[in-house]
Order: structure tokens, then C-alpha cells, then sequence
């Protein structure tokens, strides 16, 4: 709990190690040394800018990734899985109108 206590009144003071990271980092960039810019820049990315996680898919209950063999439908049956699903993916941000399927051009 002290070290949040002493977090919290430099915060408080204004003074917390972000910012002085970010004041030594302007010094330097004003003087044109970009290589220690870039140096103080590096640790301090990691409190401005939030790093992605990386996300694992998988099926149910944390089994594989089931798929589904499309090669012997009908005309009629892909129209239908067609009607279904296209706008799922128009409004999923496909608005492009892409009906093509993998490795086709559309339209």
C-alpha cells in the first residue's frame, strides 16, 4: 500500500515517472538527438498506447475449429447459405458488395 500512497501523491504532485520520461524525451527531440528520443519513447510507449493481446480461437467447449465441406452443394443451397449470410457480412463492414467466393473475383 505505500508504494500506491507515494504513486498517488506524485501523481497528486504532478510528477510521475511518465512525465518525466515524456519531458526528457521533448528535451532531447528539441536538441534534434533522436536516438535518445527514440530511447526514452520505447519505454514509455508502453503506458500510452495499450499493447494487443493476442487471441487463441477456438471451437466449442475449447476443441477445434469445426468446418464445413461447401464443395458438393447445390447452386440452389449455396444461394440459400447466400441469402443468409451475406448480410451478416455486409453489416460485419464488407459493404463492398463482395459475393465472390475464396480465390474468386467479385462481380
Amino acid at each position: 500500500m505505500r508504494t500506491s500512497k507515494v504513486a498517488e501523491r506524485e501523481h497528486q504532485n504532478g510528477l510521475t515517472p511518465l512525465e518525466v520520461m515524456l519531458k526528457a524525451m521533448r528535451a532531447h527531440a528539441d536538441k534534434d538527438d533522436w536516438d535518445a528520443a527514440a530511447s526514452i519513447a520505447k519505454d514509455a510507449a508502453p503506458y500510452m498506447h495499450a499493447k494487443l493481446a493476442s487471441v487463441q480461437h477456438t471451437g466449442r467447449n475449447g476443441g477445434p475449429i469445426q468446418t464445413v465441406d461447401l464443395t458438393n452443394v447445390t447452386d440452389d443451397q449455396l444461394n440459400a447459405l447466400e441469402a443468409i449470410f451475406g448480410p451478416l457480412a455486409t453489416a460485419s463492414g464488407n459493404d463492398e458488395g463482395d459475393t465472390g467466393g475464396e480465390g474468386e473475383a467479385a462481380g
